[in-house]
């Protein structure tokens, strides 16, 4: 699955919603080369794949593609298992407004964590 993936899966979890209800964001995912702007309004997810011309963001979360991979498996090896375990190895950075992110840390880990499922 890829972060274009996450709209369907997202908005379709009750638990989801209820955790990112008081979550709006424009959220930058980059892998690498690739890039994904996330809208997110009351924890309802839009997707729009990049390249972006100076896109305007909140957070900005840039993830090591060989991480990435590691992350989406669905038993990650120790160290790239979670988002905080990513940053802890430089492996993740993050940019910007951190509010969104950190006061909704179990939306951004339950969501991202769905895209596991179909990575096998």
């Amino acid at each position: 699955m890829t972060p274009l993936d996450l709209p369907a899966v997202v908005n379709a979890d009750p638990v989801l919603r209820r955790w990112g209800r008081n979550l709006s964001a424009e959220v930058l995912l980059e892998v690498g080369p690739q890039s994904w702007l996330l809208s997110i309004v009351k924890g309802a997810v839009e997707a729009r794949p990049g390249p972006f011309l100076m896109p305007r963001w909140d957070v900005a979360l840039r993830i090591d593609p060989d991480a990435w991979a590691d992350y989406l498996r669905p038993e990650p090896p120790p160290g790239r298992h979670d988002l905080f375990a990513l940053i802890r190895f430089g492996k993740l950075k993050l940019e910007g407004n951190l509010h969104p992110f950190m006061s909704h840390i179990l939306w951004f880990k339950g969501a991202l964590a769905t895209l596991r499922g179909a990575a096998a």
